[in-house]
């Protein structure tokens, strides 16, 4: 009977949590619609929302991989890459191939696929692609693994600037005319989904192997865990899932070339893992906003030299920007070792937790210092 009470009040408790977490994202749902209503949509906020929430899905992806399974891989500028050239390719509208594909008549896809069908299709490509290039590369460890997986990036990224592949990918040329998104509703509900699915493979049995994998392979593999099976469906799935933050960030650029999938890119998004604390899907999405805001929007100002009467203001000028976002993140992975939130969750019932025992905390010290006073007055 205990038993059985325990696990309704613990059903209870995850009922409650789940409904109040709903809530909340319909708020948020709602703030982003209101926000497009009353702000110009030229306003950088939505810039921030929009990036941020496609960095977030690439960023989970990433610590899904390097976080909860223990993989170090460097690879996800070149699956993101997949992604964009997959769904701007499919969504071209045949009216205007031939005027996007002007060196190589038109390209040699002449039809149209629907928004989401190419979005999946972008993930399930770079998907593939991982599971061929995970079948050598996955015995490697550590270093050599990164090593091998920023080659691969770097390959598929000259690859699809091949002038011989330009009736697929246009070459060295940008690819246009695609469908877009305007709202910053539809980032922010694609990434949303995607995240949760993410969210509940790592909390299911698959989840725990990976992260058995990740504290002990050799522990891993003597309780019966197929570790080249796990490690083979991590980097895939995480592929899958870099590929459509691969669309997004299409969408969201309007236009795609290759040459911008850079090694740069890789690190942007290990840094932001690293801020937001490695094992926390969290982390990855709450530094991926703060990343976003700091080099796009609120720094921006230290590049714009300011003068003030005949006095000019020293260092302000273009360049510097980037100089104090490296002071900043230093002194982030300096004061924070494992991160913003390391490898713990948010949850509305441990903020509430922790309201709770700073609110008590305030109390007694209010209680020790009436005490002390009465006891001076005697």
């Amino acid at each position: 009977m205990m038993q059985n009470k325990i696990k309704t009040e613990a059903d209870k408790k995850r009922i409650h949590e789940a409904v109040v977490s709903a809530i909340l994202i319909a708020l948020l749902f709602v703030v982003l619609i209101v926000l497009e209503q009353i702000l110009p949509r030229t306003h950088m906020i939505f810039t921030v929302l929009k990036k941020g929430a496609i960095y977030a899905l690439v960023a989970v992806s990433m610590n899904l991989l390097n976080g909860f399974t223990g993989l170090f891989s460097l690879g996800q500028a070149g699956f993101m890459l997949i992604g964009a050239y997959v769904y701007g390719i499919f969504t071209i509208p045949v009216a205007y191939r031939a005027q996007v594909y002007q060196y190589y008549d038109g390209g040699l896809v002449q039809f149209t696929l629907p928004v989401i069908v190419a979005m999946i299709l972008a993930g399930l490509v770079a998907a593939l692609f991982a599971f061929l290039i995970g079948l050598p590369i996955l015995h490697l460890k550590s270093d050599y693994l990164a090593i091998a997986t920023l080659g691969f990036a770097e390959i598929i990224r000259a690859l699809f600037q091949w002038d011989k592949l330009g009736v697929i990918t246009n070459g060295s040329n940008l690819l246009r005319k695609y469908a877009i998104f305007k709202s910053t509703v539809f980032p922010f509900a694609v990434s949303g989904v995607c995240i949760a699915i993410i969210v509940l493979l790592i909390n299911s049995t698959y989840g725990r192997a990976f992260k058995a994998i990740r504290d002990d392979e050799v522990a891993a593999e003597a309780m019966g865990i197929n570790l080249a099976h796990h490690k083979r469906m991590a980097f895939t799935i995480s592929s899958f899932f870099a590929g459509i933050s691969g669309a997004l960030l299409a969408m969201f650029q309007t236009t795609i070339q290759a040459s911008q999938f850079k090694s740069a890119m890789t690190y942007e998004i290990l840094l932001i893992v690293v801020i937001g604390g490695v094992g926390s899907v969290t982390g990855s999405c709450i530094s991926s906003f703060l990343f976003i805001a700091c080099s796009e929007w609120w720094l921006r100002f230290l590049d714009v030299e300011t003068t003030i009467g005949s006095f000019t203001v020293p260092l302000l000028r273009p360049g510097f920007r980037k100089v104090v976002f490296s002071i900043v993140i230093m002194c982030i992975v300096l004061f924070y070792h494992r991160g913003i939130m390391g490898e713990n969750e948010f949850s509305v019932a441990g903020f509430l937790r922790w309201v709770g025992r700073k609110r008590k905390k305030s109390l007694e010290k209010k209680a020790a210092k009436a005490a002390a006073k009465e006891g001076g007055a005697k």
